[in-house]
């Protein structure tokens, strides 16, 4: 019923929004810090090594997050976590914008991070549960449809900066770090606001747990269909009550080689991504020899125009030709991209500037159709209700860890390397690559739910 899609009068599609709602504030506060570093330094007199433990607070708590995170949606349900991540966002971002010093600043990012971890796993599950398994508007295309929506988020802060950059007097634009950062506060009191009238638990979850009379009254409120419960039924199921033993379920039997594929695909895409993204202004600045602010303009703009538009591709096509082949699409397109950086240097001649250009933009389109949209298909499409939050929980660590390896290195390889650092960055999708070659599963359209009652779940025509 679930996998057939909502009927009319059900709010299934309002839950789906919400969720991207909350996927949309993981990617702002994560963006909101990387335009006002320099100011914070200066602000609160910070050497090198403390401005770095205040950017890094927050993929430190999202590391720590997505663990917790992971175990709680499976344990006490996603309603209960999505609900107390969202109060976490309004905390932390008020706090964050009217920190007194460092110290507040550090805990409050750190904060934050922890609400990013735990919201990420609870939205993956409510985008598969609430979806059906094939067509338009599958599991497949709902879980991809996280990559356009962060790409929005960080482009809305992008803009955001740059219309706060043009409306301050310049004697203020020392405070426009903390307008950005208090900002995140808005769009998750939007959330709790519509919370009470559309969100509900997933009726897949409450019927793991044994409440089928609970999935009853979720599936009238979620899907417009009136369900009857035979008794028989009730007494005769087992609920699935995780624990912290579920986490070692991901690495046996069917599951380890997806758990491999998945953290492989999520850890890849995530090192090079950063690289690239976070780089993308003093890369551009080099190529292009102007001043910051049009090497702003200028990674915004790749970034709607490739990442954004790619991340559209991969929703809308994954249900034809399944994440797999777009993985790995995405990911040759990213490698070749790479190279062809890697062989340019630093561009001398306005032809090879447009093409350095053309090829950081080739690097971004793979990244939106290819892994930026499917690594969560991955991660939590490869499991089942009953291990999907820890599924997710354990990908999101081992990505926001790469994340946190890749920031911390990409300067010093910069500084070290120069253009050349292209061929590092460019092992990650290939090791993707040869590993997706090895590992030939495919999430998409395949009924996943099905493995939680003993089902020999099939692939979809």
């Amino acid at each position: 019923m679930v996998g057939e899609g909502a009927s009319t009068g059900g709010n299934a599609r309002w839950v789906i929004a919400i969720a991207l709602g909350g996927v949309f504030l993981d990617a702002y506060d994560l963006t909101s810090l990387a335009y006002g570093v320099k100011d914070i330094a200066r602000e609160f007199a910070l050497s090198p090594a403390q401005v770095g433990l205040v950017s890094a607070a927050i993929t430190f708590g999202a590391i720590l997050g997505a663990l917790v995170g992971g175990y709680l949606t499976d344990r006490i349900g996603r309603y209960r976590v999505f609900m107390a991540d969202m109060l976490f966002f309004v905390v932390a971002a008020i706090a964050a914008g009217f920190a007194p010093n460092a110290w507040v600043l550090g805990g409050a990012r750190f904060l934050m991070g922890f609400g990013v971890g735990l919201d990420l796993p609870v939205a993956m599950a409510f985008l598969a549960e609430f979806s059906k398994v094939t067509g338009k508007g599958s599991k497949a295309a709902s879980v991809a449809a996280w990559c356009p929506a962060w790409y929005a988020a960080t482009s809305t802060c992008y803009l955001l900066i740059l219309g706060l950059y043009a409306a301050l007097p310049e004697h203020q634009l020392g405070w426009l770090w903390r307008f950005t950062l208090a900002f995140g506060a808005v769009p998750a009191l939007l959330i709790i606001a519509v919370r009470s009238r559309y969100i509900s638990e997933s009726p897949v979850w409450a019927a793991n747990q044994g409440d089928l009379e609970g999935a009853a009254r979720i599936l009238k409120r979620a899907y417009g269909v009136e369900v009857v419960v035979q008794r028989e039924h009730t007494a005769t199921h087992e609920p699935r009550v995780a624990s912290w033993r579920s986490y070692g379920a991901l690495f046996r039997g069917r599951y380890a080689r997806r758990t491999v594929l998945a953290a492989t695909i999520g850890a890849a895409s995530s090192f090079g991504y950063n690289a690239i993204v976070y780089g993308l202004p003093v890369i551009l600045a080099s190529f292009l020899k102007q001043g910051p602010l049009t090497a702003i303009v200028a990674a915004l703009t790749l970034n709607l125009l490739f990442a954004f538009v790619g991340g559209l591709i991969g929703v809308r096509f994954v249900s034809r030709f399944g994440a797999w082949k777009m993985t790995a699409v995405g990911h040759a397109l990213q490698f070749a991209s790479l190279i062809g950086l890697a062989l340019i240097g630093r561009p001398g001649s306005g032809v090879f500037v447009v093409l350095a250009i053309l090829l950081l933009g080739g690097y971004l389109l793979g990244q939106g159709f290819g892994p930026g949209a499917h690594s969560m298909s991955f991660a939590s499409l490869s499991y089942p209700t009953s291990l999907r939050g820890v599924g997710v929980g354990f990908n999101q660590t081992l990505v926001r860890t790469a994340s946190t390896v890749s920031l911390f290195l990409f300067p010093i390889l910069a500084a070290a390397l120069g253009t050349q650092v292209f061929w590092v960055i460019a092992l990650a999708p290939l090791t993707s690559l040869v590993v997706l070659l090895l590992i030939r599963w495919d999430p998409a359209g395949y009924d996943i739910d099905a493995e939680d009652y003993g089902r020999g779940a099939v692939a979809a025509a």
